[in-house]
């Protein structure tokens, strides 16, 4: 699965971090954390992740802005990214996947779902 592979976690939730950290980490990803999409930046721009687990609604950088400037950072290989996020109406799933993002998870989500989510990804890719 993600072995060697590294998952980078954006949200201001401290428990959400938590619960998508050990689940990526249970699939063999290196789990770094960060709490805004400014700091998730940052991470991006000393180390580009595998795979980005990112909110929407965040202080200071929504995951829109921050998936918008992920994707401008040139790179040779571009971060699988997911939203984790309570926006669940089509249109905001649309606009989404229109700002970047490969996929989508609506909150609360259990650990199966994102561990088949997180699967079915990898197998795609």
């Amino acid at each position: 699965m993600g072995r060697g592979k590294t998952c980078l976690v954006v949200d201001d939730s401290r428990v959400v971090r938590k619960v998508a950290s050990k689940i990526a980490a249970s699939l063999g990803y290196r789990v770094v954390e960060a709490e805004n999409g400014e700091e998730g930046l940052a991470r991006c721009k000393q180390h580009m992740p595998d795979l980005v687990l990112t909110d929407w609604q965040m202080p200071v950088m929504s995951g829109i802005e921050f998936v918008g400037e992920l994707r401008a950072i040139p790179t040779h290989k571009a971060p699988t990214v997911v939203f984790c996020t309570q926006m669940s109406q089509a249109s905001d799933i649309h606009e989404g996947i229109a700002a970047g993002a490969d996929d989508y998870i609506v909150k609360p989500f259990d650990e199966a779902q994102l561990r088949a989510k997180l699967l079915k990804l990898e197998s795609s890719g």
